[in-house]
């Protein structure tokens, strides 16, 4: 008990910011004299600060507590299909330190290596007292690397052996520092939720939009992750019948950017960053506008079939796309889903997401935050399944 009240104090803190101890016992239903015994507990542990007395209102000063910035750190690792992102967050949530590294394919050893060295650099960064506060590690990835590999052009079984590879438990064997999963979407809807347009819906789709598309889902304001974890996944869904010789085809192979690579070498346009504004400007622009017509037309079949079953406060789309190009693909998304008869059920608003294309490295890093000091951290998680 005395460990919860600790966790409401502290999130009461995070989200309200500095507050003076009356207000966090009206704020947290706790009584004056648990929230005073707490908060020199946690004085005395380093975790809270005093502020300067806050004058001009009636009554005695009084002292607004706020949560020390350097009172633990937090590293989210994001283990993706192109690149690997790693990233070092205060207790305020604030970014200390960020290193992404690009590579053609994630080759295990290598990817294990390459954090190995990441988390040296950030002990060193961090210095050694620094480093002692270090309370937790967030890795998100795709649960299953090995998959869609014809889409994504890769060479037949180089993805093989992350079959075989139980990414949470390799990770903590590196570290004695406890090391929390989730599914990548699932993270960078964790992220949107904390710290984003989440914070005002109960119940919404995520969407990311990357190499290959996928999402997550909220409900009653809390992540979703189903009975396999897979709750959201829109990538997965099919845009069609299936006929009788034919599959239905899936919503990553329209709404993917990987799709969009195949469009530009097609073409013969050299590789470029799909976060460039370029990716707006000639000689790409049709080729990119091309794209999001045809995934927003996609997206809306299958905000059409969420909706219907769920019954969607709103959908939340996001992306390590340019800025220009999320706001043009939210608009063809709008314009198709007016194509469709909405008889019988209410249509979701469409929203920019606001974490944008680091969303699931930092959705990594609060997953290590909540874990060690949110009053209900297992809402934000989903459990690892081999």
């Amino acid at each position: 008990m005395r460990e919860h009240n600790e966790r409401v104090l502290l999130q009461a803190l995070r989200l309200h910011g500095p507050l003076p101890k009356a207000e966090l016992a009206r704020l947290t239903h706790l009584s004056t004299q648990t929230v005073s015994v707490i908060v020199d507990r946690l004085l005395k542990e380093e975790m809270v600060m005093r502020l300067e007395s806050l004058r001009g209102k009636v009554g005695q000063p009084s002292r607004p507590i706020a949560l020390r910035p350097d009172a633990a750190f937090f590293v989210g690792v994001r283990l993706g299909r192109r690149s690997l992102d790693m990233l070092l967050l205060d207790f305020v949530g604030a970014q200390r330190w960020h290193a992404s590294t690009p590579y053609a394919a994630p080759d295990v050893e290598a990817v294990f290596a390459l954090i190995a060295r990441q988390l040296e650099d950030i002990h060193a960064f961090l210095g050694e007292e620094g480093a002692r506060r270090l309370a937790g590690i967030g890795l998100a990835a795709p649960l299953t690397l090995e998959g869609w590999q014809e889409l994504l052009g890769a060479v037949p079984g180089s993805a093989d052996a992350w079959a075989h590879v139980d990414m949470r438990a390799r990770l903590q064997a590196m570290t004695p520092l406890p090391v929390e999963f989730a599914k990548d979407t699932a993270a960078a809807c964790v992220a949107e939720l904390v710290a984003g347009r989440g914070r005002a819906l109960e119940n919404y789709l995520y969407i990311f939009i990357d190499v290959l598309v996928g999402g997550g889902l909220v409900i009653d304001g809390q992540p979703h992750g189903g009975r396999h974890g897979n709750a959201g996944a829109v990538g997965s869904m099919p845009l069609r019948l299936a006929g009788r010789r034919a599959g239905a085809g899936q919503l990553l192979e329209e709404a993917s950017l990987v799709t969009l690579e195949k469009m530009c070498a097609q073409a013969g346009l050299a590789p470029v960053a799909l976060a460039d504004p370029c990716m707006l400007q000639a000689p790409r622009e049709a080729l990119t506008r091309a794209w999001i017509a045809r995934a927003a037309n996609a997206i809306a079949f299958a905000i059409g079939g969420a909706a219907c079953v769920l019954d969607l406060e709103g959908v939340i789309i996001d992306g390590v796309v340019a800025r220009p190009v999320l706001d043009a693909l939210l608009r063809e998304v709008d314009a198709a889903l007016r194509r469709y008869d909405w008889r019988g059920v209410q249509p979701p608003q469409v929203l920019a997401g606001e974490t944008g294309p680091d969303a699931k490295v930092w959705g990594a890093a609060y997953l290590a935050l909540h874990s060690g000091f949110a009053p209900a951290h297992d809402l934000f998680l989903k459990a690892a399944r081999s």
